[in-house]
């Protein structure tokens, strides 16, 4: 709008002029006649006012074509500016829109991952607990299970009483040397019907075995392939089972009640803890695989019973 504006001005300012400088030249020419045709031709010739206004107006076009120009030129920067700024504009959205968008990637990506990990912290909460419930159910099972083969067990044990005869003295349990049967016999048994209790002091004992440790709750010594109590060796010793153990792979007589429990274990025998210590259920459980397999029954940890146990 204003470039019109300044068009219509600058056409109006030259209309002007040109009006301006013609009635004079033709009041001239009619006034004077024929001298007047001459003034203007020598006017004309002489380069006086008639060439005067041509330059004028040659001038007023040029100064409208430059102000039309420069005014052309400072709308195109304008409208470069705009363009430029709409485009800086534009381009910042599009990049702050890809932001977010790709914020909204990553923050959706992290959730899944979130998500996975507490359905897999579920799954595995689930499964552990039903681990634990199938322990808890097997454990039952087996102490109902013990129950019932230590039942039958001791129903088809032998008595003991013909073999070995149990003591409580002093809180300690006794096999007696009353191997009488000619089962007994050899020397597969002669550890146990020629076994006796020996108290001496801690002196006299080390002076005499070599091989002496603590285990059980006592002190043991080793003699001719058998682990045998060392009574008296110290006053406050206890001996959950009194009597000759066995011995092989230089093993000492814990480790080899723990060979035996786990062996009755497996073949369904022993029910009970597996700690070493030979008390009332591993003598019937000793005693009930003696019956089975035909083994005399001593109750005991003998070179025989290891033997068919697959131990020695």
């Amino acid at each position: 709008m204003k470039r019109i504006v300044f068009i219509t001005c600058i056409g109006s300012l030259a209309l002007a002029l040109t009006a301006f400088g013609a009635p004079k030249n033709r009041g001239g020419h009619g006034s004077a006649g024929g001298g007047g045709a001459r003034s203007a031709h020598v006017v004309s010739r002489g380069g006086g006012h008639a060439g005067s206004m041509r330059t004028v107006q040659h001038h007023s076009a040029a100064r409208a074509h430059q102000a039309i120009a420069t005014h052309s030129r400072a709308r195109s920067h304008s409208v470069a500016r705009t363009n430029n700024s709409r485009n800086n504009r534009v381009h910042t959205a599009r990049a702050q829109s890809a932001r977010n968008a790709h914020n909204r990637t990553v923050a959706n990506a992290r959730t899944r991952e979130r998500n996975v990990a507490r359905a897999n912290n579920a799954r595995a909460n689930q499964r552990e607990a039903a681990r634990l419930r199938n322990q808890t159910t097997a454990a039952a099972n087996a102490r109902i299970n013990g129950r019932r083969n230590f039942a039958a067990n001791r129903e088809r044990n032998v008595t003991l009483g013909r073999n070995a005869a149990v003591n409580r003295n002093r809180q300690n349990a006794r096999v007696v040397n009353n191997w009488r049967n000619d089962r007994f016999r050899g020397s597969r048994y002669a550890a146990f019907y020629n076994y006796n209790r020996q108290w001496h002091d801690r002196g006299w004992w080390r002076n005499h075995y070599s091989n002496i440790v603590f285990v059980l709750g006592g002190w043991w010594y080793w003699n001719a392939g058998y682990w045998y109590p060392a009574w008296g060796y110290d006053s406050g010793a206890y001996y959950p089972y009194d009597g000759p153990i066995y011995g092989y792979g230089n093993l000492t007589p814990d480790r080899i009640m723990v060979n035996v429990q786990v062996a009755l274990q497996r073949d369904g025998y022993y029910t009970g803890p597996i700690d070493g210590d030979i008390g009332p259920q591993t003598r019937d459980a000793l005693a009930a695989f003696q019956a089975d397999n035909g083994l005399a029954v001593t109750s005991a940890v003998d070179a025989p019973t290891l033997q068919t146990l697959g131990l020695s």
